[in-house]
Order: structure tokens, then sequence, then C-alpha cells
């Protein structure tokens, strides 16, 4: 009769198992059919391009795979994933029982004037009892509403989810370093533009010195050209200094201590590629890390609504133990006499507990809508960044160009200045002038172009590249 109510249980159990108390919830749909820019749309997209394709510079190539082994902020994502993967192995562990093993050894002296002793000196002849036992128990919970296959849930979108953080934290990586590193390349640029208009100053300052000698100038040409080339001279330090200060911010990034950076390229040698393939934001889905991590975060707190959904309902729990018991520590290991087993089955029906329950379902099923928040918030940054790397990119060009072009006539300006003014048709105010201009026409230029490079790196973290 007993086997038979056992069985009993066991069955409606199974007529339960199937039942699953908590759904999936769809992703909700912000995605634009677009983005706001000009650029034709197609299925190409540059955020695909590996990273040692779309970056092909030794050097940077070479800062990135330090930063990727020893900057701090990987090396925590990776510490994260193996926390994560041991969550995820102790999850995958939820269906199996529970095995406990115990061995004991008592004994116990009850008063002689108790029912227990009086009963000890009648019928055994004893003032004392001893037990000896050894037992191996195994306990399991059957999943009849889902509750351990949630837990499992949760536990592998948890772990998805902090491979996904380390990819987002590379891609964060990759284009700070590269920016890092083409701002460099813009200040050597504009050092050797600093150095390149000192000397000419010098030069015009020497003539102008020889002039005032002759009398053919004041002495106020003079102190206007030796202010021109102070003014030059101050540059050089000044960019100097800025040259140290980023050196020693990407040695910190890339997890080494400060010192000289290795580049041997030239800012005027970067590419600024034609054409940036983009795709369509619905490519973002399956390319933003972040966007991939706040999916898998709707997953996990989808997962623990199910759970707090299950512990609504009944939990059948089944226990079956065996082993050695005896009284007597001779006796202990009397095999077969000494064998005891036993199995039982229970299930449990939480009826009040304070609210508990209730709270617990609630307050999941809040978690859930502000990870559904989440994930529209980061959809739509997603969808912003990449709008404004594309225009950054589209009006810099035109900037470029502008500014390419006023640099040209500027030069061509000051070379007149000087002819004119050897040949005593200029002024030195025209001169000085003339040189000025250049030399503010020609940094801008070089801030121009690293804008771009970097629009471009920005664009290409925003696409979801720099993690493959």
């Amino acid at each position: 009769m007993k086997q038979f109510n056992l069985a009993l249980i066991l069955l409606v159990a199974l007529t339960w198992a199937g039942c699953k108390v908590s759904k999936n919830v769809p992703l909700p749909d912000v995605v634009p059919e677009a983005f706001r820019s000009t650029a034709p749309g197609d299925s190409a997209n540059i955020g695909e391009i590996p990273l040692r394709s779309f970056i092909n510079d030794p050097a940077l190539l070479e800062l990135i795979d330090t930063a990727l082994i020893k900057n701090y902020d990987m090396q925590m994502a990776l510490q994260h994933i193996d926390a994560a993967e041991v969550l995820l192995k102790q999850a995958k562990q939820g269906y199996l029982p529970e095995l406990k093993l115990q061995v004991s050894a008592n004994t116990s002296r009850p008063s002689d004037n108790s029912l227990n002793g009086f009963t000890l000196n009648q019928f055994l002849s004893t003032s004392h009892i001893e037990d000896y036992s050894t037992s191996l128990t195994a306990v399991w919970e059957a999943d009849i509403w889902g509750k351990i296959r949630s837990r499992k849930a949760a536990a592998l979108a948890g772990f998805l989810q902090t491979e996904e953080a380390r990819k987002a934290v590379q891609t964060r990586l990759v284009a700070q370093v590269a920016q890092g590193y083409y701002n460099l390349l813009m200040l050597d640029a504009q050092l050797e533009i600093a150095r390149k208009n000192l000397m000419l100053s010098d030069s015009t300052l020497h003539i102008i010195q020889l002039q005032s000698t002759a009398g053919q100038v004041t002495s106020l040409a003079v102190q206007q050209a030796e202010a021109q080339r102070l003014n030059a001279s101050q540059l050089i330090p000044q960019l100097e200094e800025q040259i140290i200060l980023l050196e020693n911010a990407l040695n910190v990034l890339i997890g080494t201590t400060p010192q000289a950076i290795n580049r041997k390229s030239r800012l005027e040698e970067m590419v600024i590629p034609e054409e940036l393939h983009t795709g369509f934001p619905s490519t973002l889905l399956s390319r933003r890390p972040d966007i991939k991590s706040a999916e898998l975060a709707l997953n996990v707190t989808n997962a623990k609504v199910g759970e707090a959904q299950a512990s609504f309902y009944p939990s059948l729990v089944i226990t079956a133990g065996g082993g050695i018991n005896a009284l007597k520590g001779s006796n202990w290991f009397n095999i077969p006499a000494s064998l005891f087993g036993l199995v039982a089955g229970g299930i449990t029906q939480p009826v009040f507990q304070r609210g508990q329950l209730k709270a617990n379902l609630q307050i999941a099923k809040i978690e859930r809508e502000k990870t559904v928040i989440a994930f529209r918030q980061s959809v739509l940054q997603a969808v912003g960044e990449v709008s404004d790397e594309l225009t950054k990119v589209e009006k810099l060009k035109v900037q470029y160009h502008t500014a390419s072009e006023r640099t040209r006539v500027l030069e061509t300006a000051s070379r007149n200045a000087n002819l004119l003014f050897n040949r005593g048709m200029a002024s030195y105010l025209e001169v000085i002038t003339a040189q000025g201009n250049l030399l503010q026409s020609e940094l801008q230029l070089a801030t121009i172009k690293t804008r771009q490079l970097n629009a471009v790196v920005g664009l290409y973290r925003s696409l979801g590249g720099g993690w493959n």
C-alpha cells in the first residue's frame, strides 16, 4: 500500500511536470529603419570587419594587444566570466539529487529513576545505550513547475552576459587606445609645424635686424618680429608637455609604467576610408555587446519571474537513504544484519509566509520591466552614437577639404610676403601676419585630420567592431 501511495505521488508529479509558469517576454521593437545619415544604406557593415583588418598600423596593434592583456578593466571582466562560469556549472547540476554521507557514534546514560533508565536495567541489564551508524542519504526535488529550469536559464544568461560585458570593455578599450594614438600623431605633427615655424621666424627676425641696422625699419619692427618668434618658441614646450602627458595616460590605459610610446607613422600618412558602410540599424542587435548584454539581462529577470511564480506551487521531494546501524561497535559492520534503508516522498505546499512569496514575485516582475526599459535605452543610445559618428565623419570631411584649401592659400601668401619683403615691396607686419595665419591654419588642419581618424574609430566601435 505504501508503494502504491508513493507511485501515485510520482504520477501526479509527472502530470504537472510539463507545466511552465513563466512565458518569455518578447524583445521590444525600438529599432528604426535607417540611421540619420545621408550615406546610402546596405547590408555591409564595417563593424563586422576584424580588428586586424580595420587597423593596420603595427605600432597601434601592438599597443592594443598589450592593453587587452594588461588593462585592469579587461582583467576584471575576465574574472567576472570565471565567476559566472562556476555558477553556471553549479546550476547545471540542479537536476541531480543531493547526497550526504554521515558517520556517527554516540552513547547515552539515562537516569536510573527515569523510564528509559528503568527499562534498560530491567530488560537489557545495562545502564547505558550505544548507537553506531553509517548512512548515505539522497534528496531529490522534482522540477514540477520549472523552478530548477528557471535557475539554470538565469545562470546561463548571466554567464553569457559577462562575456558580452567583456566584449563591451574590449571595444571601448580598442577605441580609446586608437584615439589616444592618433592624438599623439597629431601632437607630433603640430610639434613639427611649430619647429618649422620657429625656424621661419628666426630667418624673418634676422632680416629685420639687418634692415634695422641699415636704418630701413624702426626698432618697433624688430620688437614685433621678436614677439612673433617668442610666440612660436613658446608653443614647442607646450606641445612637448602634452605629448608626455598623453603618453603617460596611454601607458596607464594599456597597463604599463610611464614610458615613451613607440610610433613610426606620421599623421599625414593615415588614410581616411572613402566609404564607411553602416548596414541597417537592426544589425546592432547582434553586433553591439552592450545591447546583447541588455537582452541577456532580460532573460535573467524573466527566469527569476518564473522561479518566483513556481514558489507558489507544491514541491515534491523524494528522499532515499541506507547504511549500517548497530547498538554495539563490534556489530557495526556485521552485514547484512546491520543494514537498513528508507524511501520517503512528500509534497510541500506553501500556505502562509507573511506575503514573502507575493512580494518576491512582484519585485521580480518590476525588475523585468526595468530590464525592458534598459534594453530600449541601450538600443536608442547605440543608434544615436552611430548617427553622431556618421555626422562627424561627413562634416569633418568637408571641414578638412576647406582647411586644406585655406592652408594652401596661406602657404602661397606667406611665401609671396617674404619675397615682397625682401624686395622692399611689403611691410614687416604683412610678413608676420602671413606667418601667424599659416601657423594657425596648419595646426588646425592637423587637428581636423585627427578628429576624422577618431570619428572613424568611433563609428567602428558604435557599430559593434573591435571585439573580433
